[in-house]
């Protein structure tokens, strides 16, 4: 049976998804942008919001038992507006010495309005 850490920005609940689920070894956190308490942290400041996404989903995936060195792929969602540079840069900090497989698009835009990235991950951890 999969464990889910519920959306609490309210997105969830509306498109029916959850922010992290594990189904056995395999931990997948949602696209999750820079928020708290519904709004958008860090406005206009790209290489932050990447840093508080980040942030955000790995506390979802700790919550299923991934740490850090658990991840092993990454995708940054930016939206037109971002410097994607300052973004890359907040991921290499983030992930340095685990280096996970990574992907990097930019979308016609993101939802909230004001938000630069989203940062989707997933993580593999030991079933022991």
């Amino acid at each position: 049976m999969p464990q889910k850490v519920s959306d609490s920005g309210g997105f969830g609940e509306a498109a029916a998804y959850s922010r992290a689920i594990r189904y056995g070894q395999h931990v997948a956190v949602s696209g999750t942008a820079a928020l708290a308490e519904g709004h958008v942290l860090h406005l206009g400041d790209s290489y932050r919001q990447t840093q508080a996404a980040i942030e955000l989903a790995l506390a979802a995936a700790a919550e299923l038992g991934a740490e850090r060195a658990d991840v092993v792929r990454t995708r940054l969602l930016l939206a037109p507006e971002c410097d994607w540079k300052a973004a890359a840069r907040a991921h290499a900090e983030a992930f340095a010495g685990v280096d996970p497989a990574n992907t990097t698009y930019y979308v016609g835009a993101l939802i909230p309005e004001g938000a630069l990235v989203e940062v989707e991950l997933d993580a593999a951890v030991d079933l022991a």
